[in-house]
């Protein structure tokens, strides 16, 4: 009897070991912020779906938080159930797992740390991929490129055009890919520079040199831009043809083309070319002709200070490759000789709208505001969002990039008119996404993840351009499905995080040639299983790891064999360290709060916000709205009921320039006792009423309570309890940053606190300039209106405060903007 006991104990835990097997727990591996989203995803192929799951401290192992498993999403891949286990209400920092039936995820840590470095770590790879001087190898390859074709000078023409990276595991060069890869380190260093360390030298050894370990991998990328547009009417295309795919090999001298080690230079016609047996379809130059304009002008921005010859140069090159974009629009596709792949890029429009913004950027002439609007018409909106499939780099650089840059410099209709082009196209992943648990709508075409770090950008921009957060949870699953929030729980990014499943044996020669890890390499990423089965000379060197989770939907093999799933690339890794800054950046944000109000954004950035609240009056409304017009100053607007039935009129003027619109109570009560800030004077029920009463009057006006969830308190004084009233409506209370006199704007004398407009505008100016920090992070808080009474409408002096702090380096930005963390 014992040993039948103990027989059946045995088949028991086989069976309880069996059905674990089938549920998995799916998460992103880097971790979790404590402010933001946090889901992972259960699936099982056969057990019944859990009503439950559990969030079990790793220390104590204790379950510190519990929540319904949500619906059913049903089949995804190889599983026949799926749920989203959604714990972002937990915010606790430290190590966890979570637990659904019979799965367990990997511990993971929620802190704000976690995408620390992420961005610094991928710029390993971009260093490895180098081409002239490799920094990783200590030594050099491909010193001989080039010699021409196509060109106006005679075929076989000696070029020096040595240097650039090389595209991915082969060591083909292409503008298309490089010059969208500078592009996006240049705007990460530029939107989030605190980011980014100096560990490296200019030509990639170890060793600080005084610039950012991100600007100088730009330079590199800028350097060899040059020499590919080296005059006013010469272009080149690319370097090398896929006659390169002789098989892994390290980085050397190539004697595959017919003139000892040089290798062709292919010459921008806007022809069909191709030197063998394929022809591309090219019809024009501006593909690329906009990607040269757009990184040499951003380039001349950010590098003028350190460099002013070296800027004045690529300013001139951005014109000259802008100008030659405006007389050959079309594509300019890349050429192959020996096989039917080649980069067959379809659109130009938006390589041209981005030049065009780009240039803007340091030329400020409308001219160019104009052109980028007009191609902003051409495509609106990115072709393969919401479809199923499209052909390789079909539409590149995967989202228009040029509808963020351009509507960075617009107000009112025509800023909302960019951004709605943003939303469409992310409303078109939407609709397919929220139909599985994963929340995904990325087609499974070659670089697939390129297209997943592509559209989490577009949907962060938007984010950040509207203040509509609407989509978090859709950008985010498309940061965590990178990080193994997917069907074969691996991260697709080598060697990140250090402890979790990522790719081990990648398609590259570095790492099964020379046996060298590629750091930060993101690969390319599963492929629809019927795009596989059809590829020429695919053949896996050992047993498939994720035989498990291969389905009828797709594949990803951690295979070197694979290089359709499995290949690193250059260009999505330059993509991907613009997005971790920007993930580290949001972490990194340390916002200083006062009773539970935020009253300052990032002390690290010059970057400011000037809030306007007004209740009962609205005389300054006209010039106040002239001075933002004419400076191209976004700002903030807190207003009460009262004023939102006041002046309509005004308030419809001010949601057509652009700027915040926000609630400051309906009837501007007094929360609190001025001498006793912990007495208060209103009851919760009263608190809710007048706060409803507001958002029904922002709604009648076209706000909605989701695009102005930030409140300003009537009086600018509140308390904790306050706070958390409002935190419980769903809202963030924030204030204005003490320091300067600015909220003084609406005395008036002879009231012993009046103050005068020149003292207000010396306090903004004298902290300014007395503090380490400056006005960085400031909420700047003045009035719409002030009583008649006071003459000297401070107003007036706005045009004057603008200039001087634009001129000192600030810029200017909405609240939800500002305070995003």
């Amino acid at each position: 009897m014992r040993k039948l006991t103990g027989c059946l104990l045995l088949c028991l835990l086989i069976v309880l070991q069996t059905a674990a097997q089938q549920q998995w727990i799916r998460i992103n591996q880097l971790g979790y912020l404590p402010g933001g989203t946090k889901v992972a995803v259960f699936g099982a192929k056969e057990m019944p779906f859990p009503k439950e799951f559990q969030l079990v401290d790793s220390v104590s192992g204790k379950v510190v938080f519990s929540a319904a498993a949500g619906k059913d999403f049903g089949v995804y891949g190889p599983f026949q159930h799926t749920a989203r286990l959604d714990f972002s209400k937990f915010n606790k920092p430290g190590v966890y797992q979570l637990k659904a039936a019979n799965a367990r995820s990997p511990y993971f840590r929620i802190d704000a740390d976690v995408y620390a470095g992420a961005a610094d770590f991928c710029l390993r790879y971009m260093r490895q991929q180098r081409s002239w001087f490799n920094p990783y190898l200590r030594d050099s390859c491909h010193t001989h490129d080039g010699y021409t074709m196509y060109g106006p000078m005679p075929d076989s023409t000696h070029i020096d055009v040595a240097g650039g990276w090389h595209d991915a595991t082969d060591y083909l060069q292409y503008v298309t890919t490089s010059a969208n890869a500078t592009w996006h380190l240049l705007a990460a260093y530029r939107d989030y520079p605190q980011v980014f360390s100096d560990h490296y030298a200019a030509n990639g050894l170890p060793g600080a040199n005084g610039a950012p370990d991100i600007l100088d991998e730009a330079r590199w990328g800028l350097d060899w831009l040059l020499k590919m547009h080296p005059a006013d009417n010469i272009m080149f295309n690319q370097i090398a043809d896929d006659r390169d795919h002789k098989g892994l090999r390290l980085p050397k001298e190539d004697p595959f083309y017919g003139k000892g080690f040089e290798r062709p230079v292919y010459f921008c016609t806007g022809q069909p070319q191709g030197l063998g047996k394929y022809k591309n379809k090219s019809t024009g130059v501006a593909s690329t002709a906009g990607k040269f304009a757009s990184a040499f002008a951003l380039g001349a921005q950010l590098i003028e200070e350190r460099d002013p010859t070296y800027a004045a140069l690529l300013k001139k090159r951005s014109q000259s490759a802008y100008a030659m974009g405006l007389r050959q629009p079309g594509v300019c596709q890349t050429a192959s000789v020996v096989s039917p792949y080649i980069y067959a890029e379809d659109n130009w429009s938006d390589d041209m709208e981005l030049a065009a913004a780009a240039i803007y950027e340091g030329d400020k002439s409308i001219k160019y505001v104009d052109a980028a609007l007009q191609y902003a018409s051409m495509e609106e909106i990115t072709p393969w969002l919401g479809k199923d499939t499209a052909n390789h780099y079909q539409w590149y650089p995967f989202i228009n990039i040029g509808h963020y840059e351009l509507a960075k410099s617009l107000t009112g209709v025509l800023r909302d008119k960019i951004t709605g082009y943003y939303r469409e196209g992310i409303d078109r992943v939407w609709y397919k996404a929220k139909e599985n648990a994963f929340y995904r709508a990325i087609p499974f075409i070659w670089c697939s993840n390129n297209l997943t770090v592509a559209f989490a950008i577009q949907c962060r921009w938007y984010r950040q351009l509207t203040g509509d957060a609407s989509f978090s949870q859709l950008e985010q699953a498309n940061v965590d499905w990178i990080f193994g929030c997917n069907p074969w729980g691996t991260g697709m990014v080598y060697g990140l995080p250090a402890h979790g499943d990522t790719p081990e044996d990648p398609h590259a020669a570095f790492s099964a040639i020379g046996h060298f890890p590629v750091d930060g390499a993101l690969v390319d990423g599963p492929v629809y299983t019927a795009i596989y089965k059809n590829l020429i000379g695919i053949r896996l060197s050992k047993p498939d790891a994720y035989a498990d989770f291969q389905s009828d939907l797709a594949v990803y093999h951690d295979d070197v064999g694979d290089y359709s799933t499995n290949e690193p690339t250059m260009d999505g890794t330059a993509s991907l360290v613009y997005l971790l800054a920007a993930m580290a950046d949001g972490q990194r944000v340390s916002l200083e709060k006062s009773a539970g109000a935020i009253i300052r954004g990032d002390t690290t950035r010059k970057r400011l916000a000037i809030v306007f609240t007004g209740d009962t009056f609205a005389d300054g409304a006209t010039s106040i709205r002239k001075t933002l017009q004419k400076t191209a100053t976004p700002a903030s607007f807190f207003l009460t009921g009262n004023f939102y039935r006041q002046y309509p009129a005004v308030i419809q003027q001010l949601k057509k320039d652009g700027h915040y619109l926000g609630p400051h109570s309906d009837k501007h009560l007094l929360y609190c006792d001025w001498k006793n800030r912990d007495s208060l004077l209103v009851t919760k029920e009263t608190f809710r009423a007048d706060l409803d009463a507001v958002y029904r009057q922002m709604q009648q006006a076209g706000i909605s309570k989701s695009a102005a969830h930030y409140f300003l308190p009537p009086y600018e004084w509140y308390n904790d309890t306050i706070s958390a009233w409002t935190g419980e409506a769903g809202l963030q209370l924030i204030n204005f940053t003490p320091g300067t006199r600015s909220n003084a704007d609406y005395t008036y004398p002879p009231e012993k606190n009046y103050i005068g407009s020149p003292k207000i505008l010396s306090s903004i100016l004298e902290y300014e300039s007395n503090h380490p920090t400056g006005l960085n992070g400031f909420v700047l808080l003045l009035h719409i209106g002030t009583d008649p009474r006071r003459t000297d409408k401070f107003y007036h002096q706005l045009p004057a405060l603008i200039a001087t702090l634009k001129e000192r380096g600030y810029r200017f930005e909405r609240v939800d903007s500002l305070l995003e963390k």
